[in-house]
C-alpha cells in the first residue's frame, strides 16, 4: 500500500490516516455507492457505503484497524467490543493491536445480549468499535448493555461517521472518516417523491438504528 497513510509508531499503530486516503480506498474498491438506498437504520439516502468491499482486502483492513487502535493507544483498554458483523470484524483486529480481549454481543429477542460465554466485569475498561455510524443506534444499544454490567467505557471508535455531527455517545467518539451524506425518514425522502427505485442493502431489517 502506498503513501498517505500516516505516521507509523510503536506496535504498528498509526496515529494518522487521512480521510482522503480512506475515501480513495472506498472509491477504488467500489464501496462508495450513489443511488437511492434504504439504510440499516430504516432511513433513506443517496449514498451507501458498502464497507465490506474495502474490508475484504486485508491490506486495507489492517491499516484501518491500526489507525482506530492508535486513537486509543495508552487508554488502558482491556476489552474491545463490536456489534456484528462489520463492527466485530474491525474490533477483533483493533483488539490485536491494543493487546486486548475481543468479544461481541448478539441480538436476542430484539435486544443486545452476551452469548457464547462472553461477559464483562464491573469497571472493565472497554472500547466499542463500529463500522459506519448513521443514527448511532447500534452503538447506543451496545453501550446500554455495557453500562448495565458496570463496565467503564473509554470511548467509541468508528470507521466512518455519516451522522453529520449528530452522533453523540457521552464518551470520546473517534471516527476515522466523516462523510457528508444526507439521509431522510422514508416519508420525507425526496428520491421517493421523484419515484427513484429503492435499493436495500445490508444484513439486517428495518427498525434497528445504526
Amino acid at each position: 500500500m502506498s503513501g498517505g497513510v500516516g505516521e507509523e509508531r510503536g506496535g504498528g499503530l498509526l496515529q494518522g490516516l487521512p480521510g482522503e486516503t480512506i475515501e480513495r480506498w472506498f472509491r477504488e474498491t467500489g464501496a462508495f455507492l450513489t443511488g437511492h438506498f434504504k439504510l440499516t437504520s430504516g432511513r433513506h439516502s443517496d449514498v451507501y457505503l458498502e464497507k465490506f468491499a474495502v474490508l475484504q482486502h486485508p491490506e486495507y483492513l489492517t491499516r484501518l484497524c491500526a489507525a482506530l487502535a492508535g486513537r486509543f493507544a495508552g487508554s488502558g483498554v482491556e476489552t474491545v467490543v463490536g456489534p456484528l458483523t462489520g463492527g466485530a470484524i474491525l474490533a477483533y483486529d483493533v483488539a490485536r493491536y491494543l493487546e486486548a480481549r475481543f468479544i461481541f454481543p448478539e441480538r436476542v429477542e430484539g435486544r443486545m445480549a452476551w452469548r457464547r460465554g462472553f461477559a464483562v466485569r464491573r469497571g472493565e475498561r472497554i472500547l466499542v468499535v463500529e463500522d459506519v455510524v448513521t443514527t448511532g443506534g447500534s452503538v447506543g444499544e451496545v453501550l446500554a448493555l455495557l453500562r448495565e454490567d458496570g463496565a467503564a467505557v473509554v470511548g467509541v471508535a468508528a470507521l466512518v461517521d455519516r451522522s453529520g455531527g449528530a452522533a453523540s455517545f457521552g464518551v470520546p467518539f473517534e471516527p476515522l472518516w466523516r462523510v457528508e451524506a444526507e439521509s431522510w425518514a422514508p416519508e420525507e425522502c425526496p428520491l421517493c417523491a421523484r419515484g427513484v427505485p429503492l435499493t436495500q442493502r445490508g444484513s439486517r431489517g428495518l427498525g434497528q438504528g445504526r
